[in-house]
């Protein structure tokens, strides 16, 4: 992250305006629009550099952050797709390294609002091919593409041959799209198997497991499970990866939480089954990757409003399988008082993400800022807490009530989209 730049002209934020207009009236669980558009294109997703395709629940973005790291220590230019972004939107799309320009950006919306002439798209549609678009014009070696949501009806489910795909752990979120049954959702998540391809994938549930053994077997794609055909482990020095190849000895990935070694084996094993020529000394780039809002502690203007002896953290986790691998860490941090700051999308199982969690607080404040998307009510929050947390009722409000406590840590958590927030206030950018 970086000081704040100056805001853009908001040529890009009134084409996405005019793409809103066009969401399709009826949802069809297709691939027909994103296709018909970039054939309209030229077919640039027939045309990226060799591309490892990311889907799962939780661990989607650090794995993206661990295959950036690693390419750009093997000196690669490397291509990235994620979503959500937190502050604005061009941090979507990472070009040969660097989050691209504004007014690149425009115009590559432009054209694609352009082309589409008025025909019913999504935005997230749009924002697919703009990343294909810009990836196949611009020269690298690798290309990392996360699913924005489920997999096998995904925008980004158009790259027909990716060199490897990576799938992380599985948990139920989004059911309003994806069914309320995890083997219905990891159905969907494993969607981006393609035949004869590897798909790493790490710890899962039995049932997840399952499911993907079964899609595998039916598309033809190469399985690698975790404790089957790979493996990592710490030790004393850091980290030691095993598979079928050999092992690795690495520093510790540089993203805090037990769950990142998850993360971070996926990345490797899906890298090391790609055909890609990565040198040994690449994957120690596990040690500088960077990811906002991932258990990321934070030194700036909220971080001052707490006396000295407390540390300030962030998470983006906002589903029970987050809330169950934060609880992990946690765990790990029981020698101090710990204080949750919990602010959530109203779409999401607020009472699910909390039950793992309440148990290892010593308070919990319940919050709502005052731009948070689709932010659900502080009375919510408390009522899924079974009372147990207080009102904030906002951020400031929280740290000021946290503040007249034992000192301690503090963790914000519960939305990407007050991560967001929490970071415009700290006053930091996209980087």
């Amino acid at each position: 992250m970086v000081n704040p730049r100056p805001a853009p002209d908001g040529r890009t934020d009134a084409i996405i305006a005019r793409l809103h207009s066009l969401y399709p009236k009826l949802i069809d669980l297709s691939l027909d629009r994103v296709v018909r558009l970039l054939h309209q294109l030229g077919d640039p997703q027939h045309h990226l550099p060799p591309v490892i395709h990311v889907a799962g629940t939780n661990g989607k973005g650090s794995t993206c952050a661990f295959l950036r790291a690693i390419g750009e220590a093997a000196g690669w230019r490397v291509h990235v797709t994620i979503s959500p972004h937190l502050i604005e939107l061009r941090e979507r799309f990472r070009v040969a390294g660097r989050l691209v320009d504004d007014d690149v950006l425009a115009a590559t919306l432009a054209e694609i609002e352009q082309i589409n002439d008025g025909a019913p798209i999504t935005v997230f549609e749009a924002l697919v091919a703009a990343g294909m678009l810009l990836f196949a014009r611009q020269p690298a070696e690798f290309c990392v593409v996360e699913v924005g949501l489920g997999g096998r009806y995904d925008a980004t489910n158009v790259v027909a041959a990716p060199a490897a795909c990576a799938i992380t752990s599985i948990s139920l979120d989004h059911q309003d799209f994806l069914g309320s049954d995890i083997a219905r959702i990891a159905w969907e998540k494993a969607g981006i198997m393609k035949p004869g391809r590897p798909v790493a994938t790490g710890q899962q549930s039995e049932t997840v497991r399952q499911v993907l053994r079964d899609c595998a077997a039916e598309t033809g794609a190469q399985l690698l499970e975790r404790g089957r055909d790979w493996d990592i482990a710490p030790t004393p020095e850091g980290v030691c990866f095993t598979d079928a190849a050999g092992s690795l000895d690495m520093p510790r990935p540089a993203l805090a939480g037990i769950h990142q070694l998850d993360n971070a084996g996926i990345a490797i094993a899906a890298l090391r089954a790609s055909g890609l020529t990565v040198a040994r000394h690449a994957y120690a780039g596990i040690a500088c990757a960077v990811w906002p809002a991932r258990l990321q502690e934070l030194h700036g203007p909220l971080a001052a409003m707490l006396p000295p002896g407390f540390a300030l953290f962030l998470d983006g986790g906002h589903n029970a399988g987050a809330g169950v691998a934060l609880a992990d860490q946690l765990r790990a941090w029981s020698d101090r008082p710990l204080h949750l700051i919990v602010g959530m999308k109203q779409s999401k199982d607020a009472a699910g993400f909390l039950a793992p969690l309440l148990p290892l607080a010593t308070t919990v404040w319940a919050v709502q800022e005052p731009h948070q998307h689709l932010a659900l009510p502080v009375e919510a929050i408390i009522e899924a807490s079974e009372g147990r947390a207080l009102p904030g009722p906002d951020i400031a409000g929280a740290l000021g009530q946290v503040a007249c406590r034992p000192p301690g840590r503090v963790l914000i958590c519960g939305s990407l989209y007050l991560a967001g927030e929490v970071l415009k206030l700290e006053g930091v950018a996209s980087a």
